[in-house]
């Protein structure tokens, strides 16, 4: 592929929106696993994956999250990780055929704490390592190491996903604070884009934890403290709990105007995360073409 300079030299690029909720509209029962989908019911997950790219992203995850085999072993698959990898990304690939969408490989936490002691850090690297050897085998264009909030792990994640030779991209959650500007374990903007360049990044950012205002002076301050290019999927707003059911009220046409102040913030990759759809990046391929 281009390399990342090339590849937003013609301004912002557009990525897709949230996976888990589009997945249970297709039957993904809470609780269940959605990365075992990849190998039960690919053709629902690259319903995913079309529509988003028929909304307009320009680069495209895969359902592959959860998918090393810390997560996989509490569902007695943790054999499977390099057969789950492959087909996720392949599944993405398949529904970005005949176009100029990339695939970016999605790692995500393992959920094993490393400051508790119950694991070594060469563990957690060997896991990330079969997971994005397994992903670069299947065709990635790049890697996102997503969501995470320990810079200790996502640095052991980033390092292996850099063997590949593949882009990788690190993404955090900030979430925590008094100004929701720190990671779970206290980790700000300026100490993630320092930790995160020396582990080899090559695209710093954030996504999840709260509504797209948040992300803007998060961005602003990544944006002041590095010249790589940054990475932003918020939340579609702050989630509502409403008969049972959880519901995010921010509409795609709100989040795509609020999105203008985010590329003007420093933002160089935009998309959504929890609560998003692919009418969200319809939103946002409209609204943001004034940037390119």
């Amino acid at each position: 592929m281009k390399n990342l300079s090339q590849l937003i030299a013609n301004g912002t690029i557009i990525l897709d929106g949230g996976w888990g909720t589009q997945l249970q509209q297709r039957g993904l029962e809470i609780g269940a696993h959605p990365d075992l989908w990849n190998l039960t019911a690919p053709e629902k997950v690259e319903d995913v994956a079309k529509a988003y790219v028929n909304a307009g992203s320009q680069i495209l995850l895969t359902n592959t999250f959860g998918s090393t085999k810390f997560p996989l072993k509490k569902h007695g698959c943790e054999n499977k990780v390099a057969e789950i990898n492959r087909a996720g990304v392949e599944i993405s690939k398949r529904a970005a055929e005949g176009t100029a969408v990339k695939v970016f490989a999605s790692i995500g936490p393992t959920g094993v704490m490393l400051v508790m002691g119950t694991v070594k850090p060469e563990e957690l690297y060997d896991a990330f390592l079969e997971q994005a050897e397994a992903q670069a085998a299947g065709g990635a264009d790049g890697i996102v190491v997503e969501t995470m909030s320990d810079p200790a792990e996502a640095a052991l994640a980033v390092k292996a996903a850099k063997t590949t030779g593949l882009p990788v991209a690190v993404s955090f959650v900030f979430d925590s604070g008094k100004a929701k500007d720190r990671t779970m374990m206290g980790t700000t903007p300026e100490q993630m884009v320092s930790q995160m360049t020396d582990a080899g990044a090559d695209v710093v950012g954030s996504n999840c934890g709260q509504g797209i205002d948040g992300f803007i002076p998060i961005c602003r301050r990544i944006r002041a403290s590095t010249t790589l290019p940054i990475w932003m999927k918020a939340n579609a707003g702050l989630p509502e709990i409403v008969d049972g059911q959880t519901v995010y009220r921010q509409s795609p046409d709100i989040f795509a105007e609020k999105a203008v102040e985010l590329v003007e913030a420093g933002a160089n990759f935009v998309g959504g995360c929890c609560g998003t759809s692919p009418d969200f990046i319809r939103a946002l391929q409209q609204k943001l073409t004034i940037h390119r």
